[in-house]
């Protein structure tokens, strides 16, 4: 995978000062519009899962995690919130061409709520759910996230302390979520999280404190101090003993998923949806798999080769975490401990994985930004990509293509889960602003 590109030991860290890492070519690459002629040459790591199963049933204790009454719910809530519309589906017709498959669609979340990633649906919305159970607990009845929002509901949330760690997204989900319903909120990010990212968190009003070691470390760090000063922890992974604000998570995600299915004109035969702690990619997994049950979508989860807690979870037949720094450039994947509730759905729902390498990623970013012929332009973040460039790496691959079943009648759906959620980094890996391949795009709209 990429085995000639190493990162340069006399750079900084992957988060300042990435250009260091790109040869010439690709740095020069990146700033020209792109063709079909120069298009990236990319490598995968991709393998069956073991455990694949689709001729096992949906069944009650997944849909428990899952299900249709859960989705109803979250589609009624979060309807109703302020700012709520569908987030598009992107045809790329010229990029299936270039994969040699017959579509390609793109669902983009960077609009999501303003917040510029798909976490809006699933850490505000458990803000919400908690303090619904909390206060509907003391006051005796029954409430909805709409209430919430009335006055005197807003004092009692005043009295009530939510927090996460985070890398970035999620935390920012919280504390927006926090803001919205007037309660307090605490977000702890780890070492190598951007200034960037820690003060988009900030301006929602959240109290941020960075900790030392990753992101496995912060989420043990956050749920030790709120053990210690009352505080409710809002976490998109779960872990004995934490299961239910972690699957309100996962089942705001499915609105997502919801409208993908609702939006696209034929189904897809094949899903690439990459995976942190792997809630997003158990949320799109779970939906179709209840849906469709044998005869769903072929389902490959794509990981950093730096984060691949999932892939080595499958290989073992058992959860297995990744240690150390975990310092990919994919920042919203960088999870090295698998969530239990999601491994309930992916161990035997996933298909396929793919683990890929930083650089196929930053290759992938300017396919979206400079598209190919009449494409749309779309505003993507290094983490949204990873299902992009896997996909793109196993088109160039006779072994790959046959292991995935990918061929000419092929229809690839993507879920875009961000945008650019750190500008700075985002200008620096594509060679031009977010702004101005936003601006872009609202012309070629236009």
């Amino acid at each position: 995978m990429w085995r000639w590109m190493t990162w340069n030991p006399s750079c900084d860290p992957p988060l300042a000062g990435v250009m260091c890492l790109l040869p010439l070519s690709l740095s020069l690459m990146l700033k020209a519009p792109m063709t079909s002629a120069s298009l990236p040459a990319l490598t995968v790591d991709c393998f069956a899962n073991p455990a694949a199963n689709r001729m096992t049933p949906y069944g009650a204790r997944r849909t428990d995690i899952l299900g249709a009454d859960a989705l109803a719910l979250a589609q009624r809530e979060l309807s109703q919130w302020q700012g709520y519309a569908p987030t598009p589906l992107h045809s790329l017709p010229a990029l299936a061409r270039a994969l040699g498959v017959a579509s390609v669609h793109y669902k983009d979340e960077g609009g999501r709520f303003g917040l510029g990633s798909f976490k809006a649906l699933g850490g505000a919305y458990a803000v919400a759910r908690l303090l619904c159970r909390e206060l509907g607990r003391k006051l005796g009845r029954a409430l909805g996230t709409q209430d919430l929002l009335r006055p005197e509901m807003r004092a009692l949330c005043q009295n009530i302390t939510v927090t996460c760690a985070t890398d970035g997204n999620h935390g920012r989900s919280v504390a927006w979520g926090a803001q919205r319903f007037g309660c307090q909120c605490v977000i702890y990010i780890h070492a190598t999280v951007s200034e960037g990212r820690k003060e988009a968190i900030a301006q929602y009003g959240a109290q941020v404190v960075r900790t030392s070691g990753n992101y496995d470390d912060a989420v043990r760090q956050a749920d030790a101090d709120a053990q210690m000063h009352g505080r409710f922890v809002i976490s998109d992974t779960s872990y004995p003993g934490y299961m239910d604000v972690p699957r309100d998570v996962m089942q705001g995600y499915q609105l997502m998923v919801e409208e993908a299915a609702a939006q696209l004109q034929e189904r897809p035969t094949h899903i690439f949806v990459q995976a942190g702690v792997g809630g997003l990619a158990a949320a799109v997994c779970g939906y179709f798999w209840e849906r469709d049950g044998g005869d769903r979508p072929f389902y490959v989860v794509v990981e950093p080769d730096k984060a691949d807690c999932l892939a080595q979870s499958a290989k073992a037949g058992a959860l297995t975490a990744v240690t150390g720094d975990i310092d990919t450039l994919m920042a919203g994947l960088a999870c090295g401990e698998v969530s239990h509730l999601a491994w309930e759905i992916l161990e035997k729902g996933t298909d396929a994985f793919c683990v890929i390498s930083d650089s196929a990623a930053v290759q992938a970013m300017p396919l979206l930004a400079h598209p190919l012929e009449a494409d749309p332009v779309i505003v993507a973040g290094e983490s949204a990509v990873a299902g992009v460039a896997a996909a793109l790496a196993a088109s160039q691959s006779d072994t790959a293509r046959a292991l995935l079943g990918l061929n000419a009648g092929s229809r690839i759906l993507f879920f875009g889960s961000e945008a650019a959620t750190d500008p700075v980094l985002y200008a620096e890996l594509v060679g031009e602003t977010a702004q101005a391949v936003a601006e872009r795009a609202d012309k070629v709209v236009v």
